[in-house]
C-alpha cells in the first residue's frame, strides 16, 4: 500500500489521526529507493500511522495542512538529494531538470529545503510537536559546514532551520527509538545518532571548538573536522558537543550497522514501486525508470574518497542483504504489472563491496590511522567476489529474468586484489551484467592529484583494462569501458588536466566526452582541502581553483579534441 496523502485516504485506512506526517522535497515514490518511503513504511510496520506530504506548495497553507498536524512529529527531507546540489550545477548555474519531479523541470524543490520546510510549518502551526529533520540534506550538514553556495560556515543545520532533532544517516533505528520515546513522553537524549540543543555540553564528551571560533579559523575548522571525523564508528565513537552562540549542540554516537536480517526487512518492506497517484497527474518522473525495477544489494562503503559523503551518510562499514531475501525480492518484482524481464542495476554504492567485510572493524571498528582501500588495500579486508557471482547466477536463473544488469559503480583495483574469483567476477560481468559498456571511476591519472582524492594510481587502471580487453576478444564480446574524470579537483591544475588528457590518448586510446566539475559538498575532506587551502594530514598548502571560469576551462582542456 502507499501511505497518505490526503485525509480521504487517512479515512479509508480506519484513522482518524496521523502519528507521523512526513515532508519531503522529492515527489512521492513508493521504493526503497527514496528515504521518505522507507523510513514511512518502517514507521507502519511498527503501528504508527504515517502519512506523505510531497514537494509542497510554499506560498499557501493548502498543501502543508493537507494531512492535519501530527500526534508525534513532523518529519523533514530535502529528499534523495542535497538541494543545493539538485538545484545547481557546479558551475553555479540553475538546473532546468529534476529527475524527482513530476513533468521533470526544476521548479517544486526549494534551495535549503530543509530550512524552508521547517519554516513553513512553524508558519502555519503555532506552536506544533518536535520537528525532525532527516535525509542527506540534513546528515552532511548536521555539524558547522562549508557551504560553496555562499561561501561561508554554516552553523549545524539544526540551529538554522530552528528544528527540534536532527537524525543523521540512513535512519531507521533511530526514528523508531525516537518514536517510542515521543509516544511515551520519555525522554530521547541517549538515542544513537541524533543532534538536539542543550543549554549545557553533556559530560565525559568531547567538546568541539566552538562554532563562531571554526568560522573565523580554518585551522580550527580543520581540527573540528578531524575530531568529527574520528567519532564517526559506532563502535568507538564518543560523543559530541559544540557551543552555537550560547546553546550547545549535542551529537550523539552513530547508531549500530544494520545486521543481515534487519537489513532484509527493511527491502521486503511493501514496497509499490510506483508513483502515488495523487502525484502522477502532474506527469512522469525520470527517476522511476531507474529505480522501480533496481535491487540494492547492500548499503555502506569502506573506499573512502576524499570528496564523495558516502561513507559519511551511509557509514564506513558495508552492511549486506542475504541472497535468500534478494532473490525473493527479486521474483516478487517479476509479477509487476509493468515488468518486462530487465532489472535496472543490482548493486550499491559500489557494485562490487557485496557480501563481505573487515571482521576487524566489525568487532573493534574503524581504524583511525588507515583506510580500507587507500594508498593500497588492507591485508585485513579478505576480498572475495564469491558471494556476489553466487547471487548473480541465481538472479540468472529465475526464468522470467531476461536481463540483469550492473548500473552501479565497480571498483576495479578490488576485483584485481581478488586473486580467487576477481577475473571469475569479471568474466561474469562482461558476459551477463553489461550492455555494452562498463563504467569505471578512475578520475584521473597524475598521482599527486589521486593522492588528494584518495584514489588508486594508473598502475591498477592500466592492469584492468589489459584484462577487460583480454575477456572481451577471448570471448568474442564486443564491450567498452566508460570513464568517469574530474576536473578542479583540490590540488589539481590546467596541467594536470593537460597530462590527464595526454594518458587516456596514448594508455586508454579514446577521446573523453563528459567530465565532472569538483563541487565542494558539506561534511568531505576535499571539501575541507577546498576551504582551507591545506592538506588535513600534513599541513601541506594545497592549491584550489575558486574560479567557476577556470574550472571550466579544466574540464574543456580534457574534453576539447586537440
Amino acid at each position: 500500500m502507499f501511505l497518505p496523502t490526503t485525509l480521504d485516504e487517512v479515512a479509508s485506512l480506519g484513522w482518524d489521526r496521523l502519528d507521523v506526517v512526513l515532508i519531503t522535497g522529492d515527489t512521492y515514490i513508493d521504493s526503497s529507493f527514496i528515504g521518505a518511503a522507507v523510513i514511512g513504511k518502517s514507521l507502519l510496520k511498527a503501528g504508527y500511522r504515517v502519512g506523505v506530504i510531497a514537494q509542497p506548495d510554499l506560498v499557501s497553507k493548502a498543501d502543508i495542512a493537507r494531512l492535519g498536524e501530527p500526534l508525534l512529529f513532523w518529519g523533514v527531507t530535502s529528499g534523495s538529494v542535497d538541494s543545493m546540489v539538485a538545484n545547481y550545477t557546479a558551475g553555479g548555474k540553475r538546473r532546468k531538470q529534476d529527475d524527482y519531479t513530476p513533468g521533470g523541470l526544476n521548479t517544486r524543490r526549494p534551495d535549503r529545503a530543509v530550512i524552508v520546510y521547517t519554516n513553513l510549518i512553524r508558519r502555519f502551526f503555532k506552536p506544533t510537536v518536535p520537528i525532525v529533520l532527516g535525509g542527506i540534506e540534513a546528515s552532511l550538514r548536521r555539524i558547522p559546514h562549508y557551504d560553496l553556495w555562499s561561501n561561508t560556515i554554516r552553523r549545524s543545520i539544526l540551529f538554522d532551520a530552528k528544528a527540534d532533532i536532527l537524525i543523521y544517516g540512513m535512519g531507521e533505528k533511530a526514528v523508531l527509538s525516537l518514536a517510542d520515546r515521543l509516544k511515551c513522553r520519555e525522554p530521547f537524549t541517549e538515542i544513537c545518532g541524533l543532534c538536539y540543543i542543550a543549554d549545557s555540553p553533556r559530560s565525559n564528551w568531547i567538546e568541539l571548538e566552538s562554532f563562531e571560533r571554526v568560522a573565523a579559523d580554518p585551522g580550527a575548522f580543520s581540527r573540528m573536522f578531524r575530531l568529527f571525523s574520528q567519532n564517526n564508528d559506532p563502535v568507538t565513537a564518543t560523543g559530541l558537543c559544540q557551543k552555537h552562540g550560547t546553546r550547545y549542540l549535542i551529537h550523539t554516537p552513530p547508531c549500530p550497522p544494520l545486521s543481515v536480517s534487519e537489513m532484509d526487512a527493511i527491502h521486503e518492506l511493501d514496497y509499490e514501486r510506483d508513483l502515488h497517484p495523487f502525484y502522477r497527474k502532474a506527469g512522469e518522473v525520470r527517476a522511476l525508470d531507474t529505480i522501480r525495477f533496481s535491487v540494492s544489494t547492500h548499503r555502506g562503503c569502506y573506499g573512502e574518497c576524499n570528496f564523495c559523503a558516502i561513507a559519511v551518510h551511509q557509514g564506513r562499514t558495508v552492511q549486506s542483504r542475504s541472497q535468500a531475501s534478494i532473490l525473493r525480492e527479486v521474483r516478487q518484482m517479476t509479477h509487476h504489472p509493468a515488468f518486462k524481464g530487465v532489472i535496472s542495476d543490482i548493486g550499491g554504492p559500489t557494485a562490487n563491496m557485496y557480501g563481505f567485510e573487515c571482521r576487524k572493524k566489525q568487532a573493534r571498528g574503524a581504524c583511525i590511522d588507515k583506510r580500507c582501500l587507500f594508498p593500497d588495500i588492507c591485508t585485513h579486508l579478505h576480498v572475495n567476489h564469491g558471494p556476489q557471482i553466487s547471487l548473480l547466477k541465481a538472479i540468472r536463473g529465475i526464468k522470467a529474468i531476461r536481463h540483469a544488469f550492473i548500473a552501479s559503480g565497480i571498483r576495479y583495483d578490488l576485483i584485481l586484489a581478488d586473486r580467487k574469483n576477481g577475473m571469475t567476477y569479471l568474466t561474469e560481468i562482461i558476459h551477463h551484467h553489461i550492455s555494452g559498456q562498463m563504467k569505471i571511476a578512475p578520475e584521473h591519472t597524475e598521482s599527486d592529484v589521486l593522492n588528494l582524492m584518495g584514489k588508486p594510481g594508473v598502475d591498477s587502471l592500466i592492469a584492468f583494462k589489459k584484462c577487460f580487453d583480454e575477456i572481451c576478444r577471448a570471448s568474442g564480446k564486443l564491450c567498452y569501458l566508460t570513464y568517469y574524470f574530474m576536473a578542479a579537483h583540490p590540488g589539481c591544475t590546467k596541467e594536470h588536466m593537460r597530462a590527464l588528457k595526454s594518458f587516456v590518448s596514448r594508455h586508454l586510446h579514446l577521446i573523453p566526452e563528459q567530465a565532472q566539475i569538483f563541487t565542494p559538498t558539506p561534511s568531505t575532506n576535499a571539501t575541507l582541502m577546498y576551504h582551507t587551502g591545506v592538506h588535513p594530514d600534513t599541513g601541506d598548502a594545497v592549491f584550489c581553483e575558486k574560479s567557476p571560469q577556470q574550472k571550466e576551462i579544466q574540464k574543456q582542456l580534457l574534453l576539447r579534441n586537440k
